[in-house]
């Protein structure tokens, strides 16, 4: 039976995970609760990348790319069980939207962004090496880049996150979900129902502050308070991944889809190829959420207009949800950083990058601090992830 704790987060996903971790090394009690398994959700339904997001430097983004920088550097060098670096082979053809001099200046701009690091290194790909691209189509080739970035297991990640926050004293609870939650003078009643209970089972916690960390359910998750907090004004991105029978190269292609000129990622993955991602506005239940056969064809034809002679069978396909601020925007030019609102002790937190859950998490820890007080101010950065339980 879960204990009172000054800290209660709502959502297992990388995220809520990272909030954890930092709360416990703060030294507050803190309780997680997932309703399924842990980072099965949006987190575990990413491209796999820990990267800084070279192409949100196409819409301004610097501070987050330069964020997201630090944080795969910092995981590159702390965390190599879990992020290993690879190249990513970026390829610019006749009638891309981009040409090369403008994907130089990007380039340039990543690694300025990256300086100190031994990843910010990129090169050109001289034209008589063109033929150990693994079948990347040469015709109307006119240059190829090279930079680095890094690849991870998005769910062992967060698994990893998990661990951590529980060897430092937090509560984590799986399969757990909140039916609802009452002010009291001190915070909140939580009322907590485990996936295998009867449905009259049901356990309270007190927490002093509630997180919010369930994504695409934010809005869900905060009707389920009295009084009824206002929601948050988000909109829901589908992206879409496959899986091909094979692995076509054991690097990254960053690679222009010739439908619309969207980034698509061809990347190892298991033995296999894993490619995505598709940006699709979802007005759904997240509950509902499955991949389109559009969207799969989509990619597929990427795929196959770029490896025209490597034949490739589909053997899986996932989708997750981005939550965006609600704008007039599409997709792609609205902000990916993370959004966090607090409203009398709860704080919701939704958006971001898996890459930059660690920096989320400190960017959460003054939102706890001006409520709790007496909390250490602690360096996530000094907290070593534990990919296995001891």
């Amino acid at each position: 039976m879960p204990k009172d704790v000054d800290v209660a987060i709502i959502g297992g996903g990388v995220q809520g995970c990272g909030v954890a971790q930092a709360a416990a090394a703060a030294g507050y009690s803190t309780l997680i609760i997932e309703k399924s398994d842990w980072g099965s959700g949006t987190s575990s339904k990413s491209s796999k990348l820990i990267h800084g997001g070279l192409r949100y430097l196409q819409t301004g983004q610097f501070k987050l790319v330069r964020e997201c920088l630090l944080e795969r550097n910092w995981m590159l060098r702390h965390t190599p069980e879990l992020v290993s670096p690879n190249w990513f082979y970026l390829p610019i053809y006749k009638n891309n939207q981009y040409p090369a001099w403008m994907i130089l200046a990007g380039l340039c701009l990543y690694r300025v962004l990256n300086l100190n690091s031994p990843y910010s290194r990129f090169r050109w790909i001289k034209k008589n090496e063109w033929q150990h691209l693994n079948g990347l189509k040469t015709d109307n080739l006119k240059t190829v880049f090279a930079y680095q970035d890094g690849q991870t297991d998005d769910q062992q990640l967060t698994l990893a996150i998990k661990n951590s926050a529980e060897a430092l004293g937090a509560q984590c609870l799986s399969e757990t979900t909140l039916v609802a939650a009452t002010r009291t003078s001190n915070g909140y009643q939580l009322k907590l129902q485990h996936a295998n209970a009867d449905a009259t089972d049901a356990h309270t916690v007190n927490a002093r502050v509630v997180i919010n960390a369930t994504g695409p359910w934010v809005n869900e998750t905060l009707n389920r308070f009295t009084p009824v907090p206002p929601a948050v004004d988000v909109d829901f991105v589908q992206g879409t991944h496959i899986v091909i029978d094979r692995q076509v190269s054991d690097m990254c292609f960053y690679l222009e889809a010739p439908q619309d000129s969207r980034a698509i990622f061809v990347m190892p993955w298991k033995g296999t190829s894993l490619i995505g991602t598709t940006e699709t506005v979802y007005q759904g239940s997240p509950d509902d959420i499955q991949p389109h056969q559009s969207e799969i064809d989509y990619l597929l034809d990427t795929y196959h207009h770029y490896f025209p002679d490597t034949p490739a069978t589909v053997i899986n396909s996932f989708c997750g949800l981005r939550v965006l601020p609600r704008m007039q925007n599409s997709a792609f030019k609205r902000p990916r950083d993370v959004m966090i609102k607090s409203h009398n002790g709860i704080v919701s937190l939704y958006g971001g990058k898996l890459t930059a859950w660690r920096a989320t998490a400190a960017d959460v820890m003054p939102h706890i601090y001006a409520i709790l007080g007496n909390g250490k101010r602690i360096d996530t950065r000094k907290i070593e992830l534990q990919l296995h339980k001891d």
